[in-house]
């Protein structure tokens, strides 16, 4: 059975896991972005955060990702791994790697993707931080949801 390309996962994963689905033998250039949890938010010292995904969704959200990518940057092969659950400071949240024939793309695929995935798929966190929690709502941080996720009926866009 062949790896998976697009991944949501309550398990930590390897990077170079990820790194080697999008090996090819006529791409040049493979870009990688790694997400941490980061300990400072906005001033504020992060202890650790919980994302939560409508998994199945997001898995199809990021496979639609990689759709727009190939499409934008013909010749391209993406993977995209993003945990859920409870992570600490410096865990691995995201892992995207893009193979293209030459370097420029790749950055710029990888970039895009990244920015998709905050606009679009269905995750959300909550910070748990020093003085206190707050699901913190869609990745863009603009739309909070207090309760961990929309409400019914709410739109994910």
């Amino acid at each position: 059975m062949a790896d998976k390309l697009f991944e949501v996962t309550d398990k930590s994963f390897s990077i170079e896991g990820v790194i080697d689905k999008v090996v090819r033998r006529d791409c040049g250039a493979i870009a990688t972005f790694i997400g941490t949890v980061r300990e400072l938010t906005h001033g504020k010292r992060t202890l650790r955060l919980k994302y939560q995904a409508y998994e199945s969704m997001a898995v199809k959200t990021l496979e639609d990702i990689g759709k727009e990518v190939q499409e934008k940057w013909p010749g391209s092969t993406i993977a995209i791994t993003h945990r859920v659950g409870m992570l600490e400071i410096t865990d691995v949240a995201v892992v995207i790697a893009v193979s293209t024939p030459h370097r420029k793309a790749a950055y710029e695929a990888n970039e895009y993707a990244m920015e998709r995935i905050k606009q679009i798929v269905p995750i959300w966190k909550k910070e748990y931080w020093e003085d206190g929690t707050e699901w913190v709502g869609d990745q863009l941080e603009q739309t909070p949801y207090p309760k961990g996720a929309p409400e019914k009926g709410e739109n994910h866009d």
